[in-house]
């Protein structure tokens, strides 16, 4: 029989995947900065032809612009976090779902550990 077993991928911390993440992350930011601008714009947009309600389309307009705004503050946080943390960490970078091939007679304590995959520079060194 197979199963589904969740696997962590980790990825080591380099000089180099720390300006990949630091890039990403600013990407990320600006992004949604940018759509900010775009919702506060189409908010005035709308208001002008008064064909919608304004408080109700006001609100709908600040809770989209205001998740964005938490999505920012998150993103400023691990920026900073990633500028603590010493080369060689290691970051949870996703979980994946591994086929595991059980039988009768197996341990099911080292079936249902938890399994990693560590990432260095974009290469697995390591499979645990």
């Amino acid at each position: 029989m197979k199963i589904l077993q969740p696997v962590v991928v980790k990825q080591v911390l380099t000089e180099n995947s720390k300006e990949k993440l630091l890039y990403s992350y600013h990407e990320k930011r600006q992004l949604l900065q940018k759509e900010c601008d775009q919702l506060r714009f189409e908010l005035k947009k709308l208001e002008r032809t008064k064909k919608f309600p304004s408080t109700s389309l006001k609100n709908h307009f600040e809770k989209e612009i205001n998740n964005r705004q938490e999505k920012v503050k998150l993103i400023e946080f691990q920026i900073e976090q990633l500028n603590i943390l010493p080369l060689g960490s290691e970051i949870t970078e996703q979980n994946i779902q591994s086929v595991v091939e059980i039988k009768v007679g197996d341990d099911w304590g080292k079936l249902t550990n938890e399994r990693m995959i560590i990432v260095k520079d974009g290469f697995i060194t390591e499979i645990r």
